[in-house]
């Protein structure tokens, strides 16, 4: 097996561990957003990389494009056909890979991702192919996490607990020079701004019962430390970041996540 597949299987596992759909949820807002500002309409060929459930697919399709969902996770198209169907809303969902688009050049109008091209190791790839795919006057939106708000210390915490996967910091993605520079010999015409999203629990155990059985990461982060009696610690650790930035609000509590958006527009060449 090649050292690509093996990353790919191995993230496959991660992301499939747990139920993302839940934590899909509570972000759902954020693909919705993304899809107007993109002004995505009928005759618009979409692709959504590393779909996830389907956040930004689904409203893409819901506003007329014919759109595909991409995840490197198939298992997660499940949870994404069943709500597709409730949208009453049509979307082919493919297995594959962020730094292997199997697609041609030029294939899309539209190539949107919330949360999930942020995740590929290696970003200089996944950009280039994201840039491949989209055709000449074709629109581009992403949305990464920052590496200084409170998702990106999420993550922090995480490493200090289990060695990160291989490659830059996801959140690096949250970076607006990173992101420049990812994207600087594109032929893009790029807008960056920052906006939230607050993600509701009923408690801060809530929160913290929420990610140690539904966030894939955190569930192998479980898995693996949980033999070694160091669990506890790190759950202790999830518990006091959450408990700092969260605040209560309509009888649970509410925890802001900031993150970068990312609007491009390729030249009509």
């Amino acid at each position: 097996m090649s050292r690509l597949a093996e990353r790919r299987q191995a993230a496959r596992r991660v992301w499939a561990a747990g139920d993302y759909d839940v934590i899909a949820g509570l972000i759902w807002e954020v693909g919705a957003r993304i899809v107007h500002r993109l002004e995505v309409g009928p005759g618009d060929d979409v692709l959504d990389v590393a779909c996830g459930t389907g956040n930004a697919a689904i409203p893409a399709a819901r506003a007329g494009g014919r759109v595909v969902g991409l995840d490197v996770t198939p298992e997660m198209f499940t949870a994404a056909r069943a709500r597709a169907a409730g949208a009453g809303v049509a979307v082919e969902w493919i297995e594959g890979d962020a730094e292997a688009l199997p697609f041609a050049d030029h294939s899309f109008d539209v190539v949107v991702s919330t949360f999930g091209a942020m995740f590929a190791p290696r970003h200089e790839v996944a950009a280039a192919e994201i840039v491949r795919v989209l055709r000449p006057g074709g629109r581009l939106g992403i949305c990464s996490w920052v590496p200084e708000g409170n998702v990106g210390e999420f993550f922090r915490l995480m490493a200090e607990h289990v060695p990160p996967p291989p490659g830059p910091p996801p959140t690096r993605w949250g970076s607006e020079a990173h992101v420049r520079e990812l994207f600087d010999d594109a032929e893009l015409e790029l807008t960056l701004e920052r906006e939230l999203v607050t993600l509701r629990f009923d408690s801060i155990e809530h929160a913290v019962q929420t990610y140690e059985t539904k966030f894939g990461p955190v569930v192998k982060a479980r898995e693996q430390l949980a033999p070694e009696a160091r669990w506890t610690a790190m759950r202790d650790d999830l518990a006091e970041m959450f408990q700092r930035h969260s605040e209560i609000a309509d009888g649970g509590v509410s925890f802001a996540g900031e993150y970068l958006v990312l609007i491009a527009h390729r030249q009509d060449t």
